[in-house]
């Protein structure tokens, strides 16, 4: 299918993208103020959607998804490069305004844009072709559990760079042994090679948070960790064994495990020291404590 010529805007030409007076005109004219109860911070630089898109390694052949696109300045600078983008708001208001948005400002790459209205929480299934990327400014205070549920609903989502909380940035990519590796850490590894890829100041936003961002990059692993265990069951392992960090894995798992010493039993067949702590093992560990619960019984 070949999708309308791009075309780039020379540089003493406005182009389609939006800056901080657009922002503000756009959000003016819609009675919008960006609201904490939904991580609302509008990027209001050109330079840095661009620089997104170019970390993302967006391509011209690539289906994009994007969660939380606000009033719409990533998803134009997405919409330039990709083949098409599928966008997901649950806000009202900016979910009716968005396409108005696209039409006026790349008109000839508006039938390739599409809007789903929906919490990205509950969306199952996405119109069109099936993703090959996901590209998203994540509210701060559901970035872990959206960036989760997409990549497990969306299996065809090679690549994904989102944007989120620094600190939530440290975590997601964090490495076995280090303060921050957590629940997101192991989770996200499921899924995916994950690691940092720049930092973002607070400048860039409106209204400005009162953090530093971060992007975190994420590659589809070819296939998940080889276990006769289910995802569900190696992350019941995951939440378990971090609900108690502080304790050694025989003590945090013995509610998971029935007991202690099934915890032991399942910890010793899978070759983890029962003394150890959560934040020392891989997500293929946790992976081999899951396939041998109930290793007491055996």
């Amino acid at each position: 299918m070949s999708s309308s010529p791009r075309t780039t805007p020379a540089a003493d030409e406005p182009g389609p993208l939006l800056g901080p007076a657009d922002i503000r005109e756009l959000a003016a004219a819609l009675g919008v103020r960006p609201t904490k109860q939904r991580g609302q911070n509008f990027v209001i630089d050109a330079n840095t959607v661009r620089r997104i898109v170019r970390t993302a390694d967006v391509r011209p052949d690539d289906v994009v998804v994007e969660v939380g696109p606000g009033l719409g300045s990533l998803t134009l600078a997405l919409l330039e490069v990709a083949d098409r983008v599928t966008a997901v708001e649950i806000d009202d208001v900016l979910a009716a305004a968005l396409p108005s948005t696209i039409a006026a400002r790349l008109p000839h790459r508006a039938d390739r844009f599409a809007l789903v209205h929906r919490d990205a929480m509950r969306v199952a299934e996405l119109p069109g072709p099936a993703p090959t990327a996901l590209v998203a400014n994540l509210p701060y205070n559901v970035a872990v559990p959206v960036l989760l549920h997409m990549l497990e609903t969306f299996p065809t989502i090679e690549r994904t760079l989102v944007m989120v909380q620094s600190e939530v940035a440290d975590r997601l990519a964090a490495t076995p042994g280090s303060k921050v590796y957590g629940v997101p850490s192991v989770k996200a590894n499921w899924y995916a090679e994950v690691k940092r890829a720049g930092a973002i100041g607070r400048n860039v936003f409106w209204p400005a948070p009162n953090v530093d961002s971060g992007l975190v990059s994420l590659v589809r692993r070819d296939q998940p960790p080889k276990t006769t265990a289910t995802r569900e069951e190696v992350f019941a392992v995951i939440d378990a064994a971090f609900a108690q960090r502080r304790k050694t894995l025989r003590a945090a798992l013995a509610g998971w495990a029935g007991s202690a010493a099934a915890a032991e039993a399942a910890l010793t067949a899978a070759g983890v020291s029962p003394q150890a702590r959560g934040e020392s093992l891989t997500v293929e560990q946790f992976a081999s404590i899951a396939e041998h619960k109930g290793a007491a019984a055996q």
